[in-house]
C-alpha cells in the first residue's frame, strides 16, 4: 500500500490560525449556534403558510411547482450581479436558463432570488461615482440578504466576479450560513494590448505627450470584450481567493466566458450545490444527483482555516490590497476576527510565487496557462502554507483545486498539473520563489497603521524619505503635477479620503503622474487614508492609513515640508518631527466646501448613514455592525 505524506503546517501559519480562533471563539460559537438552529427547520415550502407558498411559486412552470411543493425537490436560489455595463458580468445574461435546465435534469428547481448592483471601478475611477464604490460592497451584501430572505431555498448559486461584488455576495451569503452555496464565475476576457504598453501610454498622456485620441485607442485595445480585465487586480484576486477557500467548482476561475469548458463548469456548479443540500430528493429523476450526500453549508466551510488559506493565497500571488479591507469584513460575517497584524505575520513566511501585472508583465491568461491557481495552491499545500484539512464545496477537498479541468468525450474531468511551471517568469515553486515573503507589508508609526504592496515596487524604492506635500483631493494633486510643483523628491499625502470622509475611493488615477515623477529619478511615495486599486504598481504607496484623518487620525497633523519616512523594510511610517512639536499640533480639518461636495449629488446623499457609521479600514470598513 502506497501512502502519501502530508506536509506539516508551517508553525507561523499554525500560530496565526490558533490566535485567530482564540480571539474569535465567542463570536464564532454564537454564529455556529445560529446555523444549527436554522438548519434544523423543515424545508422552505413545508414551514410556510399556504399564502406564502402560493406567492413564492406563483410564476413557476406547473411541473417545477409540483416538484418543489409536492415532491419537496431541492430548490436553488440564484443571486446574480448581471448587468451589461460590466464586461465581466455581461456573460451572466444567459446563466439562469442554463442553470434551470441543468437543475431539471437532476430533479431540482431554480428561481432567480434577486439581483444585486454591480458597479465598475474602471468606469468611475477619479469620478464622484467612485465614492460609492466601497459602500456598494455592503449594499450588495444587503441585496443578497433581501434575495435570500424569502427563505424558500435549500441552496444558493452566487453569480459575481468583480471588485466589491464577490465580497458583498460572500458577506451576504455568510449571513445565511445554513445554506450550501457555490460561486459561479464567468472568466477573464481574452488578452488585448498588454498591461505594460497600456501603462506607458497612460504615463505619456499624463505628461501631455499624447492626446485623448491615442489614449482612448490604447485603453480600448486593452479593455475590448466580455470577461474580467486581464490584470491581477481586485476582481481576479477575488477569483484566486475563492479557489483557495474551496467555494468554486475546482479550477473554474480563469476559463474564458465563451469557452466550451465554461458551460460545463457552470453546469457542474449546479450538480455541486445539489450535492451539498441537507435532504436527498424524492423524485426518481434526481436519485443519481448525489443531493444530500454531504451537507456542507457555507458557514461551516468558511472557518478560521479557510480564511487563513485565503490570506495566504493573496500574499503568494501579490494580490489586491483591497482585500486587506474586504476579507476582514468577510471573516467578521462568519464570526471570525482578523487584522493587519495577522496578514503581516503570514506575509513574512508565505513566499511570493506569481508575477502577474502589476507585479509582473504577464496577464491572468498567461498566469492560467503557466499553471494558474492550481499550481499556486499545490505549492502552498506542499510547503505547509495552507490548511489541507478543510471543507470545500468539492467532496474531494482542497487537493481538487490543484488540478486542471477539461472536457473529455463531452464530460468534465480533472487532471493533475505538470510538476514544473509552464512559465518560470510567471510562476515559480515554493522552493525557488520570486521572494521569500509575500507581497504585502504592515507599516506602523506616528502616522498610524497602513499597508503597502511591495511586490511591484523596485527594491531600491522600499524606503523613501522626503518632504511632504499635502492635499485633500486627488484633483489638487493632479493640478500641482501639471504645474510642475512636484518635480522633486516628495512624499505626497492625500488625506480626507477615508471611509468616513468620502467613502474611501480608489486613487488609481494618481498612479500615472507619480510614476512619471519616479521615472524622472525622483524619490516619490504616496501616503493616504484612501485606497489604491489592485492595479497599483511600482510607486511605493502607504495606503488605508488608520485612523483616517477625519476621525482624528494623525495624518491630519502633517504639514507641507514635514520630513516623512515610508520604510517597507523596517515596517515604519513616520513623520520625522520633534516629538513635543508633533504632540502639540492641532489636526487640520476638512474644508467645509469640500465636505459639502463629499455629501451631495450623484447619489452620495443616500450613503450618508454609511459614512457616519462605518468602521475603520482595518476593521473592514463595515457599515452593518
Amino acid at each position: 500500500m502506497v501512502t502519501t505524506s502530508v506536509p506539516s503546517l508551517h508553525p507561523v501559519v499554525a500560530e496565526v490560525t490558533r490566535r485567530i480562533a482564540a480571539r474569535s471563539a465567542p463570536l464564532r460559537q454564537a454564529y455556529l449556534a445560529r446555523i444549527a438552529r436554522l438548519s434544523q427547520r423543515p424545508p422552505g415550502a413545508a414551514r410556510m403558510g399556504c399564502a406564502n407558498v402560493a406567492h413564492a411559486f406563483a410564476a413557476m412552470p406547473a411541473n417545477d411547482k409540483l416538484r418543489v411543493v409536492a415532491a419537496k425537490a431541492p430548490h436553488i436560489g440564484v443571486v446574480t450581479a448581471y448587468n451589461d455595463m460590466l464586461s465581466a458580468h455581461q456573460p451572466y445574461e444567459g446563466y439562469p436558463e442554463l442553470i434551470r435546465e441543468q437543475a431539471r435534469t437532476q430533479g431540482a428547481t431554480v428561481q432567480v432570488a434577486g439581483g444585486v448592483p454591480a458597479m465598475c471601478d474602471g468606469v468611475t475611477q477619479g469620478l464622484p461615482g467612485m465614492e460609492l464604490s466601497l459602500f456598494s460592497r455592503d449594499t450588495i451584501a444587503m441585496g443578497t440578504a433581501v434575495a435570500l430572505t424569502h427563505d424558500v431555498f435549500d441552496a444558493a448559486l452566487l453569480l459575481g466576479v468583480c471588485d466589491k461584488i464577490v465580497p458583498g455576495l460572500l458577506i451576504g451569503a455568510l449571513h445565511f450560513g445554513h445554506l450550501p452555496c457555490v460561486f459561479v464565475p464567468a472568466g477573464p476576457m481574452s488578452s488585448g494590448l498588454s498591461n505594460n504598453e497600456k501603462a506607458k501610454v497612460r504615463e505619456r498622456a499624463a505628461q501631455g505627450l499624447v492626446g485623448r485620441e491615442e489614449l482612448l485607442q490604447a485603453e480600448s485595445a486593452a479593455y475590448h470584450g466580455p470577461g474580467t480585465c486581464t490584470f491581477y487586480g481586485t476582481a481576479n484576486s477575488n477569483q484566486m481567493l475563492l479557489e483557495a477557500m474551496g467555494l468554486h467548482v475546482p479550477g473554474a476561475a480563469f476559463v474564458h466566458p465563451h469557452a466550451g469548458l465554461r458551460e460545463a463548469l457552470t453546469r457542474e456548479a449546479v450538480n455541486t450545490v445539489l450535492g451539498l443540500t441537507k435532504a436527498p430528493p424524492t423524485t426518481g429523476a434526481a436519485a443519481g444527483a448525489g443531493a444530500g450526500a454531504s451537507y456542507r453549508p457555507i458557514g461551516h466551510i468558511v472557518d478560521e482555516r479557510c480564511i487563513v488559506n485565503a490570506m495566504a493565497a493573496l500574499l503568494a500571488t501579490g494580490g489586491s490590497t483591497n482585500h486587506l479591507i474586504h476579507w476582514v469584513a468577510v471573516a467578521r460575517a462568519a464570526g471570525i476576527l482578523i487584522d493587519w497584524t495577522d496578514f503581516a505575520e503570514l506575509s513574512a513566511v508565505v513566499p511570493l510565487l506569481a508575477r502577474v501585472y502589476p507585479n509582473g508583465s504577464a496577464d491572468v491568461n498567461q498566469f492560467q496557462a503557466a499553471g494558474g491557481p492550481g499550481y499556486v495552491l499545490r505549492e502552498l499545500l506542499d510547503s505547509g502554507r495552507l490548511h489541507g484539512d478543510v471543507l470545500t464545496v468539492s467532496p474531494r477537498g482542497l487537493r481538487a483545486y490543484t488540478e486542471l479541468p477539461s472536457t473529455e468525450s463531452g464530460k468534465l474531468a480533472w487532471r493533475g498539473l505538470p510538476p514544473d511551471s509552464g512559465d518560470s517568469t510567471v510562476l515559480r515553486p515554493a522552493a525557488r520563489p520570486f521572494s521569500d515573503s509575500g507581497g504585502l507589508k504592515l507599516l506602523q508609526g506616528n502616522l498610524g497603521r497602513a499597508v503597502i504592496k511591495t511586490s511591484a515596487v523596485p527594491d531600491d524604492r522600499h524606503v523613501v524619505e522626503a518632504p511632504a506635500r499635502v492635499f485633500s483631493t486627488q484633483d489638487a494633486l493632479q493640478a500641482a503635477f501639471k504645474a510642475g510643483e512636484l518635480n522633486r523628491d516628495v512624499v505626497v499625502v492625500v488625506r480626507f479620503q477615508g471611509p468616513q470622509a468620502n467613502g474611501m475611493p480608489e486613487l488609481h488615477k494618481l498612479t500615472p503622474p507619480l510614476a512619471v515623477l519616479q521615472g524622472q529619478g525622483h524619490r516619490v511615495a504616496l501616503v493616504t487614508d484612501g485606497r489604491m486599486s489592485g492595479a497599483s504598481g511600482k510607486v511605493p504607496a502607504a495606503i488605508h492609513v488608520s485612523p483616517e484623518a477625519l476621525a482624528g487620525g494623525p495624518l491630519a497633523k502633517v504639514r507641507d515640508g514635514d520630513l516623512l519616512r515610508v520604510d517597507a523594510i523596517a515596517g515604519t511610517l513616520q513623520a520625522l518631527v520633534p516629538e513635543a512639536e508633533w504632540a502639540a499640533r492641532e489636526n487640520a480639518t476638512l474644508d467645509a466646501v469640500q465636505a459639502e461636495v463629499n455629501a451631495y449629488d450623484l447619489g452620495r446623499e443616500l450613503f450618508g448613514g454609511m459614512r457616519r457609521n462605518v468602521t475603520s479600514a482595518e476593521q473592514g470598513a463595515v457599515t452593518w455592525l
